[in-house]
């Protein structure tokens, strides 16, 4: 019997970058590829109650425990150093093919269950630390970072916008969440809202992570040259090449790590994110002290989260025509103008514009995440991108103490007046270092030969830069 030829085949470009090209999605896995983007979004949506509806659920824990203001964004801030400090191991686990796609999304929905089963049953704070934080942090950020490479993998050629798709799903999938717990949360019906929550995130999340299978390494779906894709040929593909020159060689992460421009992302990031988790954590509370009423503060965080998710997918649209670095340099100042407009808004007692700079709050406080994520692989290449990425995004462990229980301290001791305040400041500073990253290798924009190709593919282009 004569052995059947292999479907696919392996070319190297000049960079000594490796693609896999010849099978389909239906060859590798008996569907297409767009279930790799809803089922990561789907399952991005059902963790999504951690992190933005914790603003609105905490009161009532708080009133029911016995709890301090402090104690409950302790409880966030340790749940936000676990779900991103376990995306680096995971990316490791999974780029050395120890732990599967689908095992980390299952444990993922297990841990993710038992946060929300612990703090439905206990009050003791040993336990909801042990149970919320560490595992229910575990379980979101095995997800997360999952879903977030999941669908970078099955993308490789428009990894910007699906990207910032399922993204978004973290923000907006807590929307009927935040109103649930706004309008009917109580003593008398904590426990089995918090269960049926908790039983929620384990059926949705591990019938998704059930169905999640990876391609193969350096898999590029077929109908896609990516020789001819990253040198600007593919149809539509110029003006994003020269706005986002792809990295000039595939860089290890001890590599990255001595471009001095990883550890930038990374201290970026802590400071933005910081900034992030305050507005996410607080907004309510705020709202609330500013007598807005228990509507209007539920709306507030509603819309923060709905413009969050939504900005993700918006930012990699437009980071494809004016540049990721320019993107995220304006999407900062935006987060830093909404953290001074918050606090003007909430001590004049004005709900329009209160109503706005949530808007703008909700904008700037998530779709720098995406533009990150993005940033990683432009700048230091896509055959280490999970362990890249998750050193960057590790960044947020330190950030969620600063924007949960030290922000907490903050307003005990400043008000929310002088915490919105160094808030907006530190968002700027932010902003500031984002001016500072260049790509590693290349000195100012697209090479030469980058420049000629992206000239025969649009004339236009070419035609502008002479």
């Amino acid at each position: 019997m004569t052995a059947a030829l292999p479907t696919y085949q392996e070319i190297v470009d000049d960079n000594g970058r490796k693609y896999r090209i010849g099978e389909s999605p239906r060859d590798i896995m008996g569907r297409s590829r767009a279930f790799m983007v809803w089922l990561p979004w789907i399952a991005m949506m059902a963790v999504s109650v951690f992190e933005y509806g914790w603003g609105a659920v905490e009161g009532t824990l708080e009133e029911k425990y016995g709890w301090s203001l402090s104690d409950a964004f302790w409880l966030a801030s340790i749940w936000a150093v676990f779900q991103a400090g376990v995306a680096f191991p995971a990316g490791r686990l999974r780029e050395k093919n120890i732990v599967s796609a689908k095992t980390a999304m299952l444990i993922g929905a297990v841990c993710s269950g038992i946060g929300y089963f612990t703090i439905a049953h206990s009050g003791n704070l040993v336990l909801a630390f042990i149970g919320y934080s560490v595992l229910g942090g575990t379980g979101a950020g095995l997800v997360y970072a999952t879903c977030i490479n999941m669908v970078g993998k099955w993308y490789p050629e428009k990894r910007g916008a699906r990207t910032g798709f399922v993204n978004g799903g973290f923000a907006y999938g807590s929307v009927p969440f935040i109103y649930l717990f706004s309008a009917f949360l109580g003593h008398e019906n904590l426990t089995i809202t918090l269960d049926a929550i908790g039983l929620y995130m384990l059926l949705v999340v591990g019938i998704c992570g059930f169905l999640f299978k990876d391609p193969p390494k350096n898999w590029w779906p077929a109908e896609v040259d990516p020789i001819a894709w990253l040198k600007g040929k593919a149809t539509g593909n110029a003006k994003s090449l020269e706005k986002n020159p792809p990295a000039v060689r595939q860089f290890t992460p001890m590599e990255a790590i001595k471009t001095g421009m990883l550890p930038l992302m990374w201290v970026t990031l802590i400071v933005i994110g910081g900034v992030s988790l305050f507005g996410i954590n607080f907004q309510v509370p705020f709202a609330e002290e500013s007598h807005f009423g228990a509507f209007v503060a539920a709306s507030s965080a509603g819309i923060l989260a709905i413009v969050n998710g939504v900005g993700r997918g918006l930012v990699g649209w437009a980071s494809d025509r004016i540049g990721r670095k320019q993107t995220l340099f304006w999407v900062l100042v935006i987060a830093a103008v909404a953290q001074f407009g918050v606090m003007w808004s909430g001590n004049t007692h004005s709900l329009f514009w209160f109503m706005v700079f949530a808007v703008l709050t909700g904008f700037g406080s998530g779709a720098f995440y995406p533009l990150f994520a993005a940033l990683v692989p432009d700048y230091f290449g896509e055959n280490h991108n999970a362990t890249n990425y998750g050193l960057v995004y590790s960044a947020k462990l330190i950030g969620g103490v600063g924007g949960g229980g030290l922000a907490a301290g903050v307003i005990a001791a400043w008000g929310y007046t002088g915490a919105y305040v160094l808030a907006g400041c530190i968002a700027l500073l932010s902003a500031f270092m984002v001016l500072f990253l260049r790509q590693p290798g290349r000195r100012s924009g697209p090479t030469a030969s980058e420049q000629a190709v992206v000239a025969e593919a649009s004339p236009a282009a070419g035609a502008a830069g002479s």
